[in-house]
């Protein structure tokens, strides 16, 4: 049995993160971004480390952490990106739009990915820092969109081969 059913201290923290996420979440984006979070199917951790998070953006500063997290999915959603394609026995790097709900994962994907590789400490404040820097255009996650435009640039030459719709 899950030790925060046991502990009626924890069923209140899990059940106030819930009350302040509702508050809190405005669409669905949040939602999903939670549920990227989430480890092993662990929904009300998940929800406690969102809540922290917009905690702890709040406590660097920022007066709209919603707006913050916004602008910074906006600055990480990439346009573009390069995907794998085969002519002629040859594998070709083709330049392709993106589409929105993969927008959307890529984004998470990166800040997320960005804010597990720092260690030592709370999870919800590198998760913080690292959306704040994606609103102000810097950090980890940037710098990979930055280079899967760059990938897609060099490798325009080569969109002649992508799909396209027949009549």
């Amino acid at each position: 049995m899950n030790n925060a059913l046991k502990n009626p201290y924890a069923m209140n923290l899990v059940y106030n993160c819930y009350e302040y996420m509702s508050e809190i979440n405005s669409g669905s984006m949040i939602d999903k971004f939670t549920n990227y979070v989430m480890m092993d199917g662990k929904k009300s951790i998940a929800i406690k480390i969102m809540a922290d998070t917009f905690e702890e953006i709040k406590a660097k500063g920022q007066k709209d952490p919603q707006g913050i997290f916004m602008k910074a999915l906006e600055n990480i959603m990439p346009k573009i990106e390069v995907r794998p394609k085969r002519v002629g026995g040859s594998i070709y790097q083709v330049p392709q739009e993106v589409a929105p709900k993969r927008q959307l994962f890529l984004a998470g994907k990166w800040i997320i990915d960005s804010a597990r590789s720092k260690k030592w400490a709370n999870f919800s404040k590198f998760l913080a820092g690292e959306l704040i820097e994606a609103a102000n255009e810097s950090g980890n996650a940037f710098k990979k969109k930055l280079d899967v435009y760059k990938m897609a640039d060099a490798n325009k030459a080569f969109a002649r081969f992508a799909n396209k719709k027949r009549k």
